[in-house]
């Protein structure tokens, strides 16, 4: 945990599972390993999008959002369809450090990570690492690739829009495509955007 402040993460216990579906079971591309890039060569507009889509309080809770998680637990119990109450700071943990199960001594684990990393890490090294490993399609990971898949540019020049397709696209990346987006993938992108607009600048 402590070597991975610093030095760049080429794979994932999510990339090895998409690589063994791929080779025994035929299911999806061979994910290539992401294209590192630093923090400072991400759009803003990109970080922006991200935080306004996935997680509104990532820069200033401390790696979990106890309102959503409680706002989960109720419509879990209500069985209402529920929203979860992940956090980017969760996700870059479980994406880093854990395979894709789930389970209870999984969440343990998750949140033993979660708290390192933001004691250790911090906000701005969370967010690069989220930004390059995370699913972004089929066999995509990382914003370089994805940027460079669906816009035909480097992160650093992805527009507000472009920004927001992408971040739409994350709770389902192998379903959606930002060069065919539904009308809800449209209408998720408006709200994203609205929610960028929102939240204003943001300095991590």
């Amino acid at each position: 945990m402590v070597s991975y402040k610093w030095l760049p993460i080429y794979i994932t216990p999510l990339m090895v599972q998409r690589t063994v579906e791929a080779i025994i079971e035929g299911e999806g591309n061979i994910p290539k390993s992401p294209s590192w890039v630093r923090y400072e060569s991400i759009s803003p507009h990109m970080v922006m999008a991200v935080i306004a889509a996935e997680d509104q309080k990532f820069p200033e809770h401390g790696g979990f959002d106890w309102e959503a998680i409680e706002t989960a637990r109720r419509e879990i119990t209500t069985g209402r369809r529920f929203r979860g109450g992940s956090t980017i700071t969760n996700q870059t943990a479980k994406n880093v450090f854990l395979f894709p199960v789930r389970n209870i001594a999984r969440k343990v684990v998750e949140a033993y990570f979660s708290l390192g990393i933001e004691w250790i890490w911090g906000k701005k090294r969370i967010m690069e690492v989220y930004l390059n490993v995370i699913e972004m399609g089929d066999g995509i990971y990382g914003i370089d690739a994805a940027s460079r898949e669906y816009y035909a540019k480097a992160a650093s020049e992805l527009t507000k829009a472009e920004s927001a397709m992408i971040a739409a696209i994350l709770p389902n990346p192998r379903r959606w495509d930002p060069n065919s987006p539904t009308a809800y993938l449209r209408g998720r992108q408006a709200w994203i955007l609205r929610n960028m607009q929102q939240l204003g600048e943001i300095e991590l």
